[in-house]
């Protein structure tokens, strides 16, 4: 309200600000024309390819790493040194490796969440209560059984978190692919929107943007509160 209001009295520059009610006005004139939503389907494709891609694949690798120590020991300070790296700056040389398109773009948004979900996921199979792993051990489980019977079962709450979190960093890198070389997507329309200095249709980018990644965010919630109420029931039985 207060930047509708600073708006329509010229304190703040339309020009440079826009106001709330022109940038629904565009997002109502786009739902009508249909044009908005070939954008949101290439944008929302892309973040659903990119977002199972790299958290299962992440997952899977520290599934890997925990299954073999000396792995980890050798791996470790490569995947330091690559959640290090800047991979926006990098999206550049991934396109030019991947290619243009879609792929090149799920590649760029894919390198922004593997590696942070091998980490935080391999941290989490780490904590688990070290008695309860001796337990099992007590009962000649092997480090495979473990991982099934205990491990993943505990942290299922916790992958589901690093999945939240993905969505947010995939979102980031499908947005930058888009800048670089897509005709379509979210990202497009801020860019394009910027270098016609339309700042309302920039804003209406922003707007969408942040309506898709609160959807998904939800439905991934949903699912987190779901298992929670259903392990609560099994603990009161």
């Amino acid at each position: 309200a207060l930047w509708e209001i600073l708006a329509r009295v010229n304190i703040i520059d339309k020009f440079l600000f826009s106001c709330p009610s022109e940038i629904i006005l565009l997002l109502i004139e786009n739902i009508k024309s249909s044009e908005i939503f070939i954008h949101i389907r290439y944008s929302l494709l892309e973040t659903l390819i990119a977002l199972f891609i790299g958290t299962f694949s992440g997952i899977l690798i520290a599934i890997l790493l925990y299954l073999s120590e000396k792995a980890v020991k050798i791996l470790d300070p490569f995947l330091v040194v690559l959640n290090a790296l800047p991979k926006t700056a990098l999206a550049p040389i991934l396109i030019v490796w991947a290619g243009t398109g879609i792929k090149g773009i799920v590649v760029v948004a894919i390198s922004l969440s593997l590696i942070m979900t091998i980490i935080s996921a391999l941290n989490f199979f780490n904590s688990v209560d070290k008695e309860k792993i001796k337990m099992l051990k007590t009962f000649n489980a092997n480090k495979l059984q473990i991982l099934f019977k205990l491990v993943l079962p505990a942290n299922f709450v916790n992958l589901i978190s690093i999945v939240k979190i993905n969505i947010g960093l995939t979102w980031v890198g499908v947005i930058v692919g888009e800048f670089l070389v897509s005709r379509f997507g979210i990202g497009y329309i801020v860019v394009y929107g910027g270098q016609v200095f339309k700042m309302d249709l920039v804003m209406m980018g922003v707007l969408v943007l942040a309506i898709l990644a609160f959807l998904m965010y939800l439905v991934i919630s949903l699912i987190e509160k779901h298992y929670k109420h259903k392990r609560k029931g099994k603990e009161n039985e």
